[in-house]
């Protein structure tokens, strides 16, 4: 099996800006956009065994999950923070499909 990963550094940076200047201008609201966008521009730029990945997750459906794991963590008194990173991953896992 071959993976690819098809661009280049300047690609990276302009989705790096487009981040940052989303979740500056909306204070933080945009952030989940931001990680679906990025997510969005890393699938597109993927090929497992020849065949290009794609993402369906969606800013929306993010969003409601941040608000349940911000509760969590201040439920648990930032307890909860230490799962917030295989959550992110297990959420982006599952909605990058191969086409």
């Amino acid at each position: 099996m071959e993976s690819k990963f098809t661009c280049g550094l300047l690609g990276l940076i302009g989705v790096g800006i487009l981040q940052i200047i989303l979740i500056v201008i909306t204070l933080g609201i945009g952030t989940p956009w931001a990680v679906c966008i990025k997510e969005r521009w890393i699938a597109k730029h993927t090929y497992l065994d020849g065949r290009q990945c794609f993402f369906d997750g969606t800013g929306a459906q993010l969003f409601g999950k941040y608000i349940i794991w911000l509760l969590l963590t201040i439920i648990t008194l930032g307890i909860y923070s230490f799962w917030l990173g295989i959550k992110m991953k297990k959420w982006v896992v599952s909605h990058t499909h191969l086409q």
